[in-house]
């Protein structure tokens, strides 16, 4: 007798609860670790997967909001005043242009988080970044300054992440039949010529 598995993720696992602990994309597909439970009582089942699916522009697009914080924890730029993006602008300023964030890891029950990014330097050589870890709620006032704008933009991140687990992808190009049918002909005033079978 078979019996057919419960879904994981995706559309069809849409209540099931789901705690991103890593998340990277790399070559456009993502890599997560996460936590499932199919509903609060379950017990909890981890995972590791990478989507065959190329990323949707979202994810990527809140994978670049967190470059100007990993930019700030690694100090690689100063803050100036034209430092942060503005928030309803789709890209980012010029002088982040050679950053990017890989990854994100959450630590501590969801109380912080370390972020993992690159700078692109002249020859095409890539220098590797990992942020300290930044937990939001630092008593000792030592922490980042701006700790509540890295957790809103982590939170934005991660529920792009969630959505891509359960089945947010790009659209990729539709691939057109190689060989669809050969439609009529069409050409009503062409005479028919058939062809000769001998030669002059």
């Amino acid at each position: 007798m078979n019996q057919q598995l419960a879904p994981i993720v995706g559309p069809e696992a849409a209540s099931s609860l789901i705690r991103i602990q890593k998340a990277k994309i790399r070559e456009c597909q993502l890599q997560a670790e996460f936590t499932e439970q199919r509903d609060p009582e379950a017990p909890t089942r981890v995972f590791t997967l990478t989507s065959p699916e190329p990323v949707h522009p979202d994810l990527q697009h809140r994978f670049a909001r967190l470059i100007p914080h990993l930019c700030l924890l690694c100090e690689q730029l100063r803050e100036t005043p034209d430092f942060w993006p503005d928030d309803d602008a789709p890209e980012l300023p010029a002088h982040f242009d050679s950053f990017s964030v890989t990854g994100l890891s959450i630590g501590r029950g969801g109380g912080g988080v370390t972020l993992i990014g690159q700078r692109r330097l002249s020859g095409n050589r890539v220098l590797n970044l990992t942020s300290p870890y930044v937990a939001y709620d630092d008593e000792t006032g030592s922490e980042y300054a701006y700790a509540g704008l890295l957790e809103a933009a982590v939170q934005e991140a991660l529920a792009e992440v969630e959505a891509a687990l359960r089945g947010k992808h790009r659209a990729a190009a539709r691939q057109l039949n190689l060989f669809a049918p050969v439609a009529g002909f069409t050409a009503l005033d062409e005479p028919f010529i058939p062809l000769s079978t001998t030669h002059a």
